[in-house]
């Protein structure tokens, strides 16, 4: 047995202090994670998130790439394609034009991020059924969803993966105390732990992202060298910077975007042979991106399907969720003044609210003034030129792609693409700090430690916050209440259709066939050929067995958007009030409120007694 002497030499000459302080970090990080979770862990609570998690199951249990969520929309593109390659024969075959009577291809996600937890779903223990595990219940009150949890710890690790690439890019730019501390202030910024537990695709889509950043400085120091080694070197990043690309425009759309500044920065500083590079990233992001485009132009029309829209919602000609809830859109009604306003509005509110914080931290505030600073290492100069680029043409898409997405969750989104250029303002924040550091002549070097101590603290201050009381419930509700969902769905079988305003939820948790509401419970009788009520679709597409409309929906605007001039003749409005007051279901529907339902806060609709007797 060594002895204590011996045990201190190891650590000290041996390489045994580098092992303790791996082992101390990675100590660290378990006990971070797990306190986070146990502290601030929620369930998912964004439409993407759950729409994008059933569409992986689909995935996994070899149905194909189809959906669960159906939006009213997506039926509009399938029938309009349908109509375009068959001509007015096709009209006599409804099912065909829908294609709903079965499975409904999805129209909305591009691939890459559900079948990335497709693979999950194969490969871990899922379990969609809510079971009585005590690890999931307390005291016999449900608390955590077994499948959002795997999800959220997924996305926890992709985060990690994040700082270790941030640590090391920002020491090969600057210097190890850099790298430290940027990994650190990361590492305790709450708002990427909440983006992990959202179980959105954001944290995959920024390891994309920093694995762009790492070409993009590889490329440039290639080009600056003053003797060009072998061509295959910048030739091999040239390409895996396109792989890079196609592959983050394929996980989302606006992400592809960045091929602008990556073809601008390529041009400027990849050296002689920089427009045969630009070139080869082009076309490597072309080829791969162009057999998705070929696959929703085939099933729909339309090269991104559904989010190739984005840019007319939340517009005046459709408002909130209108668009994706139509059964008949106008779109010849779409003028180039609509865009305008929408893309002044949209970047006044980034550029006052979304920019001065980014990736939650007054940070950014150190990386917009270390804009003007000058850098020794000609790469840390020249990639923070990559950084604005990115940052000018983000806040344009941003701006234009918009939806009620943001509205309804205004900083867990997956249309905030500010956050993926974060990481890389965090590294010439600290850059800045500490290059203000040495400017101070500290008596003591103590100080400088202490300094340092009150930075971090005051920038991690409300990851502090977390684990000072209250607790956060992790439930996200109202309106997503699990167990009540799945219960409310298992009145249906899988191969019935049913109908909510939160359809992502009961496809997920209920895992049923659900669609969007659509704009009217009835026909309009002063414009009768206009389809846009339950009845087009339970009476003419495929027989709706149920509709739930949750708290959330029973929440509107009394005046505005139930009874006032504003809204619908016999509208959603008009029909939860007469559903509510009566304890029935309005005249003329099809649907009737059971009797025997514990979901008292739902109003629930069926055609028939479903439930057992309590």
């Amino acid at each position: 047995m060594a002895s204590p002497q011996e045990f201190i030499h190891k650590l000290e000459v041996g390489g045994g202090m580098r092992h303790f302080r791996t082992g101390l970090a990675v100590l660290v990080l378990v006990l971070l994670t797990f306190g986070y979770n146990w502290r601030a862990f929620k369930n998912m609570s964004t439409q993407e998130a759950m729409d994008t998690a059933q569409l992986g199951r689909n995935l996994a249990e070899g149905k194909g790439y189809t959906t669960d969520f159906i939006r009213p929309f997506s039926m509009y593109l399938l029938k309009k394609h349908n109509v375009q390659k068959q001509g007015p024969a096709a009209l006599r075959k409804p099912g065909e034009l829908t294609q709903i009577k079965d499975l409904h291809p999805d129209l909305a996600n591009p691939p890459v991020y559900p079948v990335f937890l497709a693979g999950l779903m194969k490969v871990l223990p899922f379990e969609f059924t809510i079971g009585t595990k005590p690890f999931w219940t307390v005291d016999g009150v449900f608390l955590r969803y077994q499948p959002d949890f795997l999800i959220s710890l997924i996305n926890q690790a992709l985060f990690l993966a994040v700082v270790a690439v941030v640590f090391f890019l920002a020491r090969r730019l600057f210097d190890p105390a850099v790298a430290r501390l940027a990994a650190l202030l990361l590492l305790g910024t709450e708002l990427f732990w909440r983006f992990a537990v959202s179980g959105l695709s954001t944290m995959l889509l920024l390891l994309i992202f920093m694995g762009l950043l790492w070409c993009m400085m590889l490329l440039e120091q290639e080009g600056r060298d003053p003797e060009p080694g072998p061509m295959m070197r910048p030739i091999v990043l040239a390409v895996l910077s396109g792989v890079i690309l196609a592959l983050g425009g394929l996980t989302r759309y606006s992400f592809a975007w960045l091929l602008i500044p990556v073809l601008i920065f390529v041009v400027l500083f990849a050296g002689r042979r920089r427009l045969v590079l630009a070139v080869i990233v082009l076309v490597v992001f072309v080829s791969l991106m162009t057999p998705w485009v070929v696959r929703n132009y085939k099933v729909s029309g339309t090269p991104f399907g559904t989010a190739g829209y984005a840019l007319l919602e939340t517009t005046v000609l459709f408002p909130q969720h209108r668009l994706e809830r139509s059964l008949q859109p106008e779109l010849r009604r779409v003028n180039l003044m609509a865009f305008w306003h929408k893309l002044m509005v949209n970047s006044r509110q980034i550029v006052q609210n979304d920019l001065p914080r980014l990736g939650g931290s007054w940070l950014t505030a150190l990386f917009l003034a270390g804009l003007l600073v000058r850098f020794q290492n000609p790469a840390a100069a020249r990639l923070r030129y990559f950084l604005l680029l990115c940052l000018g043409v983000l806040v344009v898409v941003q701006a234009l792609g918009k939806t009620q997405l943001s509205e309804d969750s205004p900083e867990i989104n997956s249309e905030n693409l500010l956050v993926l250029l974060a990481p890389l303002a965090f590294i010439y924040g600290v850059s800045l700090f500490y290059a203000l550091l040495e400017q101070l002549d500290l008596p003591v070097r103590e100080l400088r430690y202490a300094a340092i101590a009150i930075f971090s603290v005051a920038a991690c201050l409300p990851m502090l916050f977390v684990f000072l009381p209250p607790r956060t419930s992790p439930l996200a509700y109202p309106p997503y209440h699990p167990p009540t969902l799945q219960l409310i769905a298992g009145g249906t079988t899988k191969k019935e259709l049913t109908m909510s305003d939160i359809p992502w939820a009961i496809a997920w948790y209920g895992q049923r066939q659900c669609i969007w509401w659509t704009l009217r419970p009835f026909p309009d009788s002063r414009d009768p050929y206009t389809e846009e009520d339950f009845i087009a679709i339970s009476d003419y597409q495929k027989p709706i067995s149920l509709l739930c409309l949750s708290p959330q929906a029973q929440d509107g605007r009394f005046y505005t958007q139930w009874v006032g001039p504003r809204a619908t003749e016999r509208g959603w409005g008009a029909f939860i009030l007469e559903a509510l007051l009566r304890t029935e279901s309005p005249k003329g529907f099809p649907l009737s409120k059971p009797k025997y339902l514990v979901a008292p806060e739902h109003l629930v609709l069926a055609d028939g007694e479903r439930w057992p007797k309590p």
